[in-house]
């Protein structure tokens, strides 16, 4: 397909009419379909969806268009750490291409509730390409330093069933840095 019609193509499907929003406990069913529908991903149990969208709303959010949920994205405060921290990331077969996760990822960064947090975190195994491109492209536009280690080990912590999970941590710009770059310019 010649390079024109390519980008004509991915402009048109990036000007869809996808919504963000908060989920509610009525989304937790059709989130938990769509987890189930992206594999690898882990699949938790339908009602885990549903409490996440009830009690921890207001760090995960769903993106839909005419009513279906096309994105997921679950996370949460860490406890004592200005961390916000991304458990699944799930975007629908019939959006992919669309940069979803990535606006999803702007879309709850820049919530009121996650401006205290100064790092994101997320698991990631070493063979999963796409988490790490999606993590990777959106540090650099935030202007986030991107970090990685093990952490949760194959043998230590899961038994030898599970590959080894690397701690990704990419720094937030606080409103005092921006400012400050502004100041600058």
């Amino acid at each position: 397909m010649p390079k024109d019609i390519v980008s004509d193509t991915r402009q048109m499907a990036r000007s869809r009419m996808v919504t963000m929003r908060k989920p509610e406990s009525t989304d937790g069913s059709a989130i938990w379909e769509l987890v189930r529908s992206c594999k690898p991903l882990d699949e938790n149990s339908m009602y885990c969806n549903l409490i996440q969208a009830d009690h921890f709303r207001d760090t995960c959010v769903v993106a839909e268009e005419d009513g279906q949920i096309l994105g997921w994205i679950s996370g949460h405060l860490i406890p004592a750490q200005d961390a916000f921290f991304v458990w699944q990331v799930a975007v629908s077969p019939k959006a992919r291409g669309l940069g979803l996760g990535k606006q999803m990822l702007r879309h709850l960064t820049e919530r009121e509730e996650l401006d205290d947090a100064e790092v994101l975190k997320t698991t990631i195994t070493e063979d999963n390409d796409a988490s790490w491109g999606l993590f990777r492209s959106f540090a650099r536009e935030i202007g986030g330093e991107l970090d990685d280690e093990p952490h949760f080990l194959e043998d230590d912590h899961f038994d030898g069933a599970h590959d080894t999970e690397h701690m990704v941590t990419i720094t937030l710009k606080n409103d005092a840095e921006e400012a400050a770059l502004n100041a600058a310019a």
